[in-house]
């Protein structure tokens, strides 16, 4: 795994791996971020993190067009992550309420539980989604 770190653009620690849109890009990406999580001292937020990657990956692999995706780790506070992944689609995702039959549509529902704060970030080529984790309640979310 290559993962590359950068300055964000606000100045903040930040590393990205650009990925296939593949079935395996999820447990790339997921073995990324608590790669990152450790490196920073943040082991704690592993768990919820490497599923909300997860969750993330997936919608893009299933949803996206285009080759590649790009994840984004970024440390926004001492104690506060912002994981995001880029894709070349304009398709927002929805927060949906999935019955107990269905297979698919839970991926938002999951992420929304987990984290403090998600959205969407249009692109002029596609979009960010975008999820803070971590404590520090009140702080800017990106």
């Amino acid at each position: 795994m290559t993962a590359t770190a950068r300055p964000s653009a606000l100045g903040a620690p930040a590393y990205s791996q650009v990925l296939l849109r593949e079935p395996g890009a999820a447990a790339l990406a997921r073995q990324m971020v608590r790669t990152v999580l450790d490196t920073w001292h943040l082991p704690h937020l592993a768990d919820e993190a490497a599923q909300v990657t997860s969750e993330l990956v997936t919608n893009a692999v299933d949803h996206a067009r285009g080759r590649c995706l790009r994840v984004t780790v970024t440390r926004i506070s001492e104690c506060r992550v912002c994981l995001a992944v880029i894709d070349k689609s304009h398709d927002k995702p929805e927060l949906k309420t999935a019955l107990p039959t269905d297979e698919h549509g839970r991926g938002l529902a999951v992420i929304d539980a987990f984290a403090q704060g998600w959205g969407v970030d249009t692109l002029q080529w596609g979009k960010r989604v975008w999820a803070v984790l971590g404590d520090g309640a009140g702080e800017d979310e990106q």
